[in-house]
């Protein structure tokens, strides 16, 4: 099982000090003209958080809503990629060094084989040689849109290094054209914009290829009451969301009925948590509902070892739950009453449980040193 989460003060540290073990240029080179603009090299740390998804996945694929219109009611959780960049020295044979779970020390932008960043130093035209390092509290693939936060998370990066500033709706379409015109994955829209805006949320995806994002409002205690009814555990599956996306994607006219209902459950779950007499569980049964319906989009959604998963944490007093993003593996979301939590996870005691909690701020520059380190 991977270890999971690497404080700021972690991508402080490697992002500091971890200043070259990289082969410097031989003694015969021409040494580099240390410029003012050397010395004073920027820095930047960006946050961005993971999401969970409850409601209307499958209805913002592209191919869906620009049809019939798609909805998704989803929060961001205080879990986040960071990213840390900044200019790197001139005294190396690389121009650019890009460290996450591989390192690549490369002379241009094309020859990165990070898919995210190769698209997003070729799309911005940034010439400038970069140190990227990337730093997650959970898995990739894991479907918590970990890519898509990786993606709006460098492009708010790369934007504070031009001295820009971008708003958080700039920064879902700049995110939702990388991801799918200039990578051309197959992967929906709402992770991008939960993303860059943060916070508890109905997204609407319109037939014109608009959003709009529009802020749930509960009262303090229900709020309170419905995040001490989710559980969140990792089954260990890690899988490529790209292709169980593309899976559904091919099966989405055939599945209309399913679609339309999960769209329309978006509404009703609203409807439940705002409501002042209607019981909280209401909306674990409609969490099992969405998942029944979301079984059936593709055979690439669930599987065996998922269903008994699945199935254990009923038996133990979970009243519905799901598979998060695109499904297949990462990571299951339970709805259970707080009483019945310990039995669940003494059932599921062999899974990664993660607590966690709610966050309203989006896509954030944690450090912005124009000047460098100090």
């Amino acid at each position: 099982m991977p270890r999971v989460s690497r404080s700021l003060g972690h991508v402080l540290l490697a992002s500091t000090f971890a200043w070259q073990s990289s082969r410097i240029r031989a003694p015969d080179a021409v040494t580099p003209r240390i410029d003012a603009e050397t010395q004073r090299s920027a820095m930047i740390i960006t946050r961005t958080p993971f999401r969970i998804s409850f409601f209307g996945g499958g209805t913002d694929y592209p191919t869906w809503y620009t049809q019939h219109g798609g909805e998704v009611l989803s929060t961001t959780i205080n879990k986040y990629c960071y990213i840390t960049c900044r200019h790197l020295p001139p005294f190396f044979e690389h121009k650019h060094r890009i460290v996450y779970s591989a390192i690549e020390n490369v002379r241009n932008w094309d020859e990165i084989k990070h898919p995210a960043v190769r698209a997003v130093l070729g799309w911005s035209k940034y010439d400038k040689g970069l140190e990227i390092h990337h730093d997650g509290d959970l898995p990739a693939r894991s479907g918590l849109g970990t890519s898509s936060s990786f993606t709006v998370g460098l492009l708010h990066a790369i934007a504070a290094l031009k001295g820009s500033y971008i708003s958080k709706e700039q920064l879902a379409r700049d995110a939702l054209h990388i991801e799918q015109n200039v990578i051309g994955e197959s992967v929906g829209s709402q992770d991008q914009v939960a993303a860059a805006f943060g916070g508890f949320n109905r997204i609407e995806f319109r037939r014109s290829g608009n959003f709009s994002v529009s802020p749930v409002v509960l009262k303090k205690q229900r709020h309170k009451t419905f995040q001490k009814h989710l559980m969140l555990c990792f089954t260990g599956i890690s899988r490529i969301a790209a292709e169980v996306a593309k899976s559904k994607i091919d099966n989405l006219s055939r599945r209309e009925a399913e679609l339309k209902r999960m769209h329309e459950m978006v509404d009703e779950a609203t409807q439940i948590l705002q409501s002042t007499t209607r019981p909280i569980e209401e909306f674990g049964d409609l969490l099992h509902e969405a998942w029944q319906c979301k079984r059936q989009l593709s055979d690439k959604v669930t599987t065996p070892e998922v269903d008994q998963i699945y199935q254990a944490a009923r038996d133990a007093g979970a009243i519905g739950g799901k598979l998060l993003g695109a499904g297949g593996g990462g990571f299951m979301l339970l709805f259970v009453r707080p009483e019945h939590q310990a039995r669940v996870r003494e059932s599921l005691n062999t899974l990664v449980h993660v607590p966690f909690e709610f966050e309203e701020s989006g896509s954030r520059v944690m450090l912005y040193q124009p000047n460098g380190l100090s």
